[in-house]
């Protein structure tokens, strides 16, 4: 084996010598007047292939992104996307335009000489200046939607749910009608108690534990993180929300969901794009798809990663209400299997 890594060494300084030699005998070859022309001609061929494949990106490949947000909270995310992505678009455009034309247009040729600027203190300053400003607004409305996501100090009435991550699942808990979670820590699981609630805790005798999430549409929700094993992160991708769950800590963020799972299912971006999949999963003799919202991990966290997922159901308040009653207690549970 050390033989054959001495032989490799061997092998590649042996290649890096001959490309420096042959980038040394380029400085021998002078390119003419008519290499200068190709060169530039295949420059505006390249730059009318690339604005192609960027207008077709922009037309035809909008169906791979997200529909619009589902909570109130992330349309100031998508407000953000958007502004960034004009902003990079329009100024890539342009400096694409510049790069190629004046490529082709200042190519070398007999008798043109070129100008040199040593330098420019007022390009220099617009070109320091006006990037420092929008990064500030950009920045600055990144961590004002930060802490209108995270600042949970003042809510009113909020729906209070834990979310509980273990490879390779998630498991939540209701607040009960005190609106309180009861104390969690993995050093109280046992038997049916899964996700280590302490049941001395006044506070958790009404708490309510389920494998799928329901959430009211118009109501702030207020979700709180835990982890069993690894690091995983709790990812809403439609709700524009994603928080880690850390092992040993509780991590938090809250949002307010705007349409319900049917009202979703009727945009006109969420039909198309499931038109789309249907298709594919036709062809392979699978059954259909329906669209739902789910939570997804999204840290490599081990070997069935990809099938972590929980299904997320958006109704109106009276259906949550009736929902949320049907749920039986963690105390009752527990003693009934005591």
């Amino acid at each position: 084996m050390l033989a054959l890594f001495y032989i490799f060494i061997a092998v590649a300084i042996g290649v890096s010598f001959w490309q420096i030699t042959r980038i040394l005998n380029l400085r021998s070859v002078i390119a003419t007047d008519k290499d200068n022309a190709t060169q530039g001609r295949n420059a505006i061929y390249f730059m009318v292939f690339l604005y192609a494949m960027m207008i077709y990106c922009l037309i035809f490949m909008n169906v791979i992104l997200l529909p619009e947000s589902a909570s109130i909270e992330g349309e100031h995310d998508d407000n953000l996307f958007d502004i960034t992505f004009w902003l990079i678009g329009i100024v890539q455009f342009l400096m694409q335009f510049l790069i190629f034309y004046f490529t082709f247009k200042y190519k070398g040729e007999k008798g043109k000489k070129a100008k040199f600027y040593s330098d420019s203190h007022k390009l220099e300053a617009i070109w320091t200046i006006t990037p420092a400003v929008v990064l500030v607004v950009l920045i600055g409305y990144g961590l004002w939607q930060w802490n209108n996501i995270m600042d949970l100090s003042d809510l009113e009435d909020p729906v209070v749910i834990e979310v509980y991550a273990q490879q390779f699942r998630w498991d939540a808990r209701y607040a009960g009608d005190d609106n309180t979670l009861g104390l969690g820590n993995v050093n109280y699981i046992k038997g049916m108690n899964t996700i280590g609630v302490d049941m001395t805790d006044k506070n958790a005798q009404d708490d309510k534990q389920v494998t799928e999430l329901y959430l009211p549409k118009g109501r702030k929700v207020h979700f709180k993180f835990r982890s069993q094993d690894v690091l995983h992160s709790a990812y809403m991708p439609h709700f524009r929300a994603q928080m880690n769950c850390v092992p040993g800590m509780v991590t938090e963020f809250g949002f307010t969901p705007k349409y319900t799972t049917a009202e979703m299912r009727q945009q006109s971006e969420v039909i198309e794009k499931t038109a789309g999949i249907n298709e594919i999963r036709k062809a392979k003799g699978e059954d259909p798809y329906e669209f739902d919202y789910l939570l997804l991990c999204n840290k490599i966290c081990g070997a069935s990663h990809y099938n972590m997922q929980m299904k997320i159901t958006v109704v109106e308040q009276e259906e949550y209400d009736k929902w949320i009653a049907e749920q039986p207690t963690l105390a009752s549970v527990l003693n009934n299997n005591n």
